[in-house]
Order: C-alpha cells, then structure tokens, then sequence
C-alpha cells in the first residue's frame, strides 16, 4: 500500500513536471530563450522593424493617429493587422531536422529577414531571423537572437511560408489612399476631361447649397441641379484606394510620358489644403478583358478594367481600378438628370447621354 502510493506520488509529480514544462513554460515547450516567436499581448507592441540582407527595409510604428510607415508615410491597415496577427499565433512546432539543418543554419546566415519587436516605451521585445520556407512548406525557418537551433515556425490552422508576412518592401506597406475625405469636409471637386471637355464640372457648396460649374450647354440647359445627387457625390471621396504603387519600376517614367490623359481631379476642402490626381489611360494588354469583348465606356485601345494616377504632388504614380473610380468620374450633365431608381441605388445612374 505505501510503495502504491509512493507510486502514484512519482507519477503525480512527473506529470505536473511535463505539464508545466510543455504547457505552461511561455505556452512552447523549448522556452522562450531558443523558440519565443510568439508575442500574445501584441498591444503592447510599439515598434516593428523588418529588414533584408541587403538593406531594404521597413520600421512601422504605433503614433496617436495610428501606423507609421518609416516616419513619414501611413502605414496599410491590413498589413499591420497581418504582421501582429502573425506574432500573436506564429509559435515553434520543433527545431529544424538533421537533414534540412545546414541549408537552414546557410539560409539564415546569408538571406535572412531580421525581425526586431519592440514595445510602446522603447524596450525591445526580441529579435529573430527568418530563413525562409520549412522542408515540409507548412511553415517557416527562423532563429532566434543569439540562439543556436533554428525552429520550424508555424501557424495552427495555417498551412504555408509565413515569409511573406515579413516583407521589407515599402510599397506593399504604403497606405494605399487616394482620398479619404468626408462629405463635411469637402468645399468643391473639380474634374476636368481632356478627351471630352462639356462633361467636365467644378461642384461647390457652401452654407447657401450646391452650384456647379461646366459648359453652358449643360449648366444652363438642363434645369435644375439635382441635389440629390450632388449630395451623394460628395459621400464617394471617403476611402478611395489604389490598387498599388508603381514607383521605382523600371521604364515607368516613360510609359507615364507616352500614356494619354484622361481627366484630372482636385478636391478642396474646407480647411483649404486641395488634393490633385492626374488620371491616365493605361494601354491595352493582353490581359486586358475589353480586347475579346468591348467595352462600349472605353475607347478600344485602353484598358477596361484599370488605369494610372499621379498623386501625392506628383510624388506618386499608382495603379486604379476603374470600377473604383467609375462613381468619380461623372459628367455634368448627370448632376441634372432626374433620379431613374431608387435613392439608395443613386450612386449608380445610367449614363443616357454623352457617353465619356
């Protein structure tokens, strides 16, 4: 009866001891010294710093007003909310195996991204390498600072390189607004075709309304302002996005100078700063869908689906998707047509006439 119960007593304390070591030791169970790739209390974060071996890198940090990207950009929402997801769940499933260990231990050494985490007062977090795909694609090569064995890291429910999820490419980490201004706040928009000037418009507002300035044909002609409308219109510059940005690819300069203008665009606010965009057709391609069937809004030799823009004070040349920009990119004459269906569907009225 006592050796049973010295037994069981062993047993018992064999069991807390694996317990607490697997489950309760920083939640792995190599410790947090050779495999703490997880980071739970993300809001405690401050400062993100990713970087390649070759210098490119990125520093995103937590500000009153939100991300910053490098100190001088807004940082993307969704990529933020990518890399802290990504710290919160990523945690070690085990050290590389024998056979994959020296490409590992080479990979790490020569092409790594180094990922340094920092809290809210400046204190750092940790610092880990990641190398690259794990053998098995399920997940990802890293190392911790100073450690000796490099981890296959993964994420439970996720099967995939989480490489990726650290990029140092700033463009895949840039804001991608193009305007993001509430109705309120807007004095006028002007937009300006190039292609066909009477559809081009200035719409103001003040404390006594709306008015609208364009080619008398259509101002002077066409009855009253739809204020409706005008309302509506004014809601559509509130997150307005780009595809992405193309700076720094090579022969854009000159495909910019070559391609054709379509229109610009310059919003006024009340507090007086004004946003320009210069809004270029982008040629067609092979990829294009309007080159099997055409597109009756779009002369043939252009690009049904996207287009470019210069914005930022011409610091920036982006991509825009048309189905983005179609509810900006009126004509005048629409501010005075009637309402053809019901107000909640205003904001997708068919063009009738002088089709752009």
């Amino acid at each position: 009866m006592n050796k049973a119960l010295v037994y069981l007593a062993i047993l018992a304390t064999l069991g807390f001891g694996i317990y607490f070591f697997i489950f309760r030791v920083n939640d792995n169970p190599f410790g947090a010294s050779e495999a703490g790739f997880t980071i739970k209390d993300t809001a405690s974060v401050g400062k993100v710093y990713i970087v390649a071996n070759d210098g490119e890198g990125i520093t995103i940090e937590r500000r009153a007003g939100g991300w910053s990207l490098n100190g001088k950009y807004k940082a993307l929402p969704s990529m933020v909310d990518l890399i802290l997801g990504t710290l919160a769940t990523q945690s070690a499933l085990s050290p590389v195996t024998k056979n994959a260990y020296t490409n590992a231990v080479k990979l790490l050494s020569t092409d790594a991204i180094k990922v340094e985490v920092y809290k809210k007062d400046g204190g750092k977090i940790c610092t880990f390498y990641v190398g690259g795909a794990s053998v098995n694609g399920m997940g990802a090569n890293m190392l911790m600072e100073h450690a000796q064995t490099p981890y296959v890291v993964q994420i439970a429910g996720f099967n995939g390189d989480l490489t990726p999820r650290y990029s140092t490419r700033i463009k895949d980490w840039r804001d991608r607004t193009v305007f993001d201004v509430p109705a309120e706040a807007i004095k006028s928009i002007s937009v300006q075709y190039l292609d066909k000037m009477i559809n081009s418009f200035v719409l103001a507002r003040d404390n006594k309304g709306y008015t609208i300035k364009g080619d008398p044909a259509i101002t002077e002609n066409m009855g009253p302002l739809n204020t409706n409308r005008a309302n509506f219109y004014m809601n559509y510059f509130a997150n307005v996005n780009c595809e992405g940005y193309m700076n720094g690819l090579d022969g854009m300069d000159t495909v910019i100078q070559k391609a054709v203008k379509r229109c610009t665009i310059d919003l006024e606010t009340v507090n007086g700063p004004v946003q320009h965009a210069d809004i270029y057709w982008l040629p067609i391609n092979k990829r294009s869908k309007n080159k099997q069937t055409a597109n009756p809004d779009v002369p043939d030799d252009y690009d049904s689906d996207r287009m470019y823009a210069i914005i930022n004070g011409n610091k920036d040349t982006v991509l825009i998707q048309t189905n983005t920009f179609r509810k900006i990119l009126r004509g005048a004459f629409e501010f005075f047509q009637k309402d053809e269906v019901r107000q909640q569907h205003v904001e997708t009225p068919r063009n009738v006439i002088m089709r752009r």
